[in-house]
Parts: structure tokens; C-alpha cells; sequence
């Protein structure tokens, strides 16, 4: 008899979600299924408003990520007034967009992930979470806390809020850096270095100790997306779309990134929300996927170009087999800290730049272009957004593709990949829940623009057979 398991919400991450793992009669893993239960629609009702609006409308998508919607906006925005922005916007710009990669890497590593890779994947559910985590590593804890917290303070003193800044806009932004609070953040930036490399060490502990999760974790060949400098470096604001093969092949050479719509589509399943970009060439079913975020960053760059994150990315490559890309998903987690060190190099490289300080920082135009199109890396991948507008600036059409999508159809695999590992023939606990949903929380999805309670969602994981009988369940509360 065919039977479903149910986990359903997913916790720990940006939203909200299930999962479902279909038995067949032999009781063997036959699929599983990742669904995105909640409808945004912000592509439908910003039609109609003014472009100028988008930075400020769009980053309420989300209030994890909110920089990196409002700076892929703004740079649509400038490409309708069809400007080049002042060399201190540009910096400044790249300055916000650091500060919120360090803050959601250090929120994803310790925060929602922390709990597993530190406790373990089988602990005590009562204590894996955050105030777990405090109690048996309380020092650690507060130094992530503080991590995190310096990559809000750098947006608060650029935005005046460290959520939903007003201040990136088409042509610039608002306001210049002030000589005191460059100084502010200057302050704050040994502490954030020292706890990312502690964070970077604990990272490798983790995979030496969870060589088994790593085998098994979206451990899969697939194409790789991300943006690189024009020789090729790590790069988050600005540059070239990279796509490479899961044998580090470079499939369309370096694409400017207004041509995303001519290589990579957009599929749907009845059963999600949540959309299934692809890569058109090889269409939408398995050959198409891609991955984005930060272990696609990482294997697309020829190098890192800041010091420390150069020496640590080296380390990184021993993990290739052959010689191709780092394969994976487990390597996410190690790939993001990476990452944070090098925000928080190029965070020091810019303080030690006068022209940040430089007053102009915004170009004014009347709107030239009919389309613009902005792209940025979110901390979760590559983010677009499109935009059409009439003579008046008004939009007729917007698309938005967001990172967690793109790595869609990569978390469905990943999740059938872990479940049939792991599920054994009547074994419904805890421990098979919190590995399933730790395969998601690799990719570290922001589903919606939610932000954290402490503690647990509400989770159910049942088991039903095919008349609606419920045959076993697994429940937890707050």
C-alpha cells in the first residue's frame, strides 16, 4: 500500500513551506516534493506605478534580503534613465550590499542552521534551536549575534534603518556617507573579522564531523550560475552572468546580464507556488536545473581577490572531484562563511577609499529607456528584476526571478536524495524530520519577507495511506 509522509511547516527558514515523501508499496522512497505554500503577487500589483516607486516597493519582498531587491531595482531604475551613477553611489551602493550579505550569512549559519551543524542533526529537539544553542554555547552564540548585528548596524547608518532602507533610488542614492559614521563602522570591523573566522573553523569541524551528510546532501551533478568580474573574480553587485557545467565547462561564455531572459525560462508544478526556472537550452526537466547562491558563486569565480577569503577559497577547491566544481549542497554552509569573510575584506577595502566620501552620489534623468533590467547577487543567488514602462514611467510589465527559486527544482532533488538515505522501513522520528528539512535549510530559501520568532514553529509529519487513514504521526508544538 502507497503511503505519503507530510512535514509540514518547514521551521527554520525564510517562510513558509511542506514537504511530502511518497512510499511506494515496498515502503521505498518513490519521490519527494518541496511546496511553497503562500502567493506574494508583488509582479501584478506594482503594475501601473511609477518605476521610481520599485526600491522601495520591492524590498518589502522580503525583510531578510531587503538591500538586495531595493539595489536590483534601483540598478533597473538606472538603466531606464539609461545613466551611469556617480563613481561614491556605485561604492556606497556596494558598501549596503556587503553589509547584507554579512548579516544573512551570519543569520543563516548560526542562527538557522547553527542549531544542527553545532547540537547535531540528532539532538535533543527541545534544545536544537537558538536558546539551545545560547545555553550550550553561549559565548559563541553572542559573538554570531554580534556578527550579524554589525552587518545592520552598516545599513542603519547608510539607510537609517536597518530593514526596508529608504535610500537606494534610480541614479544613485539619497544621501552621501558621513565622515563620522564611516568611522562607526571602521570601529566595528576587527570584532566581525575575528568571529568570521572563528565561524570559517567551525565550519570546517562541521564537515569533518558530518561526512556522512555531506555524501548525501544535494550531492548531484547540475549546471552552476552567478555573476564574476570581468577577469573572471567572486562578485556580488555588478559584472557578468557565468554559467558553467557540472564539469566546470563555461556553457554560454560571459552574458551581460540584460540577456538573462533569452537563456533561462521559467516552469510551474501545480503543487507549489513557487516557480522552476531552467536553463532553456536544456529544458525544464532535470538537464535544465541550475544552482545559484553562494556555492555557485564560489564555483564560477576563477578567484576570490580579497586575502583572506583567497586563502580560505583555496582550502574550499580541495573538495572538487576531477577537478570541477564543488558539487555538494552540505558545501553551501562553508561556502557562505567564505563568502562573509570576503564582504567584510571588501567592507575595508572601500572605508580606506576617499571617494566614498565623496558628496555626489546621484545622477538625475528624465526616463530614456523603455526597458531596464538590474541584477545583483542576493545572498541567495542571482536576483533579476524586469521592468517595461510607458512614456509616463508607469510599468506594464514587471518579472521578478529570485534566487530560492532558481535552486527550486536543486531542493526537490536534494530533499528525495536525503529521504532515501535516511528513511528506513517504519522509522517515523525526529531525527528523519530535522534531516529532511536540514537539506532546505542548506540552500537557506527566503520564501516570503518573514523574519524569526525565537523558538519553534508548530511541526506534523504524518503518514497516510490511500484512503485517508491516518496510519502514524509525528507532531511538535511551540
Amino acid at each position: 500500500m502507497s503511503k505519503t509522509i507530510t512535514i509540514a511547516p518547514v521551521t527554520r527558514i525564510e517562510g513558509h513551506a511542506k514537504i511530502t515523501i511518497q512510499l511506494n508499496d515496498a515502503g521505498e522512497v518513490a519521490d519527494a516534493r518541496f511546496h511553497v505554500t503562500e502567493f506574494r503577487g508583488f509582479e501584478k500589483f506594482c503594475l501601473g506605478r511609477s518605476y521610481r516607486e520599485m526600491p522601495s516597493i520591492t524590498e518589502r519582498i522580503c525583510g531578510i534580503c531587503p538591500v538586495s531587491h531595493a539595489l536590483a531595482s534601483a540598478k533597473a531604475g538606472d538603466a531606464l534613465k539609461g545613466v551611469k551613477i556617480p563613481p561614491a553611489a556605485e561604492k556606497l551602493r556596494r558598501l549596503m550590499h556587503y553589509a547584507q550579505l554579512v548579516q544573512s550569512h551570519a543569520l543563516s549559519f548560526f542562527l538557522l542552521s547553527g542549531p544542527d551543524l553545532i547540537l547535531g542533526m540528532e539532538s535533543d529537539p527541545a534544545k536544537r534551536n537558538l536558546i539551545g544553542l545560547i545555553e550550550a554555547q553561549p559565548e559563541l552564540t553572542r559573538e554570531g549575534i554580534r556578527l550579524r548585528q554589525f552587518g545592520q548596524e552598516v545599513i542603519r547608518l547608510l539607510g537609517d534603518r536597518s530593514v526596508h532602507p529608504a535610500w537606494a533610488i534610480s541614479g544613485g542614492v539619497r544621501e552621501p556617507l558621513a565622515p563620522e559614521k564611516r568611522n562607526l563602522i571602521a570601529a566595528g570591523l576587527p570584532e566581525a573579522l575575528e568571529t568570521a573566522l572563528k565561524a570559517i573553523a567551525l565550519g570546517n569541524d562541521a564537515l569533518e564531523r558530518m561526512s556522512d551528510e555531506v555524501s548525501c546532501y544535494g550531492n548531484f551533478p547540475s549546471l552552476f550560475l552567478g555573476l564574476v568580474t570581468p577577469d573572471g573574480g567572486l562578485e556580488q553587485y555588478d559584472g557578468k552572468l557565468r554559467l558553467i557545467d557540472s564539469e566546470g565547462n563555461n556553457l554560454e561564455g560571459d552574458l551581460d546580464p540584460a540577456r538573462y531572459a533569452e537563456f533561462f525560462g521559467e516552469s510551474e508544478q501545480s503543487w507549489s507556488y513557487l516557480k522552476f526556472p531552467y536553463y532553456k537550452p536544456r529544458g525544464h526537466t532535470g538537464e535544465g536545473m541550475y544552482r545559484v547562491g553562494p556555492l555557485a558563486r564560489l564555483n564560477v569565480a576563477e578567484y576570490a581577490g580579497t586575502p583572506l577569503a583567497e586563502q580560505e577559497l583555496k582550502k574550499f577547491r580541495q573538495f572538487r572531484e576531477g577537478g570541477g566544481p564543488v558539487l555538494g549542497s552540505f558545501y553551501y554552509h562553508q561556502a557562505r562563511l567564505i563568502e562573509l569573510l570576503f564582504c567584510l575584506e571588501r567592507i575595508g577595502q572601500l572605508l580606506d577609499d576617499p571617494e566614498l566620501l565623496d558628496s555626489h552620489v546621484r545622477s538625475h534623468a528624465r526616463t530614456n529607456n523603455r526597458i531596464g533590467i538590474g541584477v545583483v547577487e542576493a545572498p541567495r543567488g542571482v536576483l533579476f528584476h524586469e521592468y517595461h514602462v510607458d512614456d509616463e514611467g508607469l510599468l506594464s510589465y514587471v518579472n521578478l526571478i529570485i534566487a530560492t527559486g532558481q535552486n527550486n527544482m536543486a531542493m526537490n532533488r536534494t530533499v528525495l536524495q536525503i529521504a532515501r538515505k535516511y528513511l528506513a522501513a517504519g522509522r517515523l522520528d525526529e531525527g528523519l524530520l530535522n534531516r529532511v528539512e536540514h537539506g532546505i535549510r542548506c540552500y537557506d530559501p527566503c520564501l516570503s519577507c518573514s523574519t524569526h520568532a525565537v523558538g519553534r514553529m508548530p511541526m506534523q509529519l504524518e503518514l497516510v495511506g490511500p484512503d485517508g487513514r491516518l496510519i502514524q504521526s509525528l507532531s511538535r508544538s511551540f
